[in-house]
């Protein structure tokens, strides 16, 4: 869809020429469209990692007599913690907009740093970190509402099948949404290289 739109935009460039100044307000206009998808992945991300870190300090602070529950949730808090953190860098790096550069230049900035974090050593982690992050969470969770100890909980058959049954269908969704995601991400990736590629042919 992204793909025919710039088509477009440079088949009407090419018929009827218009002043630089108004092509570039327009793939200006664009980018920070695209941009803005990025942007939002990342504030929805932030907003998730502060709601838990509520909600593991009120939980915590409830049972702070259960060591088992409350190094479970530092453990958690400090995974959350962390990605709150790079989140937030994130954010302020893909924002980040030097007035004295060249929109292909910026783009090309924004596409160097989206492509580390897509493409880059690291980008497999996710699924050594997802299954750990499901599993401290859905303890976490499931010990507080259930008002027992996590050793208590751990002991019962019952509430084992649950948490099994529960980390099943909780990681099949988990991954299929990162997976998402990520398809989502690499395919604006994509746009983005495509319009730079443009830029540095057509201006």
């Amino acid at each position: 869809m992204e793909n025919n739109e710039l088509q477009k935009i440079w088949r009407n460039f090419d018929v009827n020429p218009k002043p630089v100044e108004e092509l570039d307000l327009l793939l200006t206009s664009k980018v920070r469209l695209t941009m803005s998808k990025f942007l939002i992945i990342r504030i929805v991300s932030i907003s998730v990692s502060i709601g838990m870190l509520i909600f593991l300090a009120i939980t915590t602070s409830k049972k702070s007599t259960d060591v088992l529950y409350v190094v479970n949730n530092s453990v958690l808090g400090l995974f959350t913690f962390a990605a709150m953190v790079f989140g937030l860098l994130s954010l302020k790096n893909l924002q980040n907009y030097k007035y004295d550069i060249s929109l292909r230049n910026w783009l090309e900035n924004r596409i160097q740093l989206l492509s580390h974090q897509l493409n880059g050593k690291l980008r497999w982690m996710y699924i050594i970190i997802l299954p750990l992050l499901f599993i401290l969470i859905e303890l976490s969770i499931h010990v507080y509402y259930e008002e027992k100890s996590m050793i208590e909980v751990l002991q019962n058959e019952e509430s084992v099948y649950g948490l099994l049954f529960g980390a099943v269908i909780g990681l099949a969704v988990s991954f299929y949404s990162a997976i998402r995601i990520r398809r989502f991400q690499s395919a604006n990736l994509e746009f983005l290289k495509d319009l730079h590629k443009r830029l540095s042919l057509e201006i």
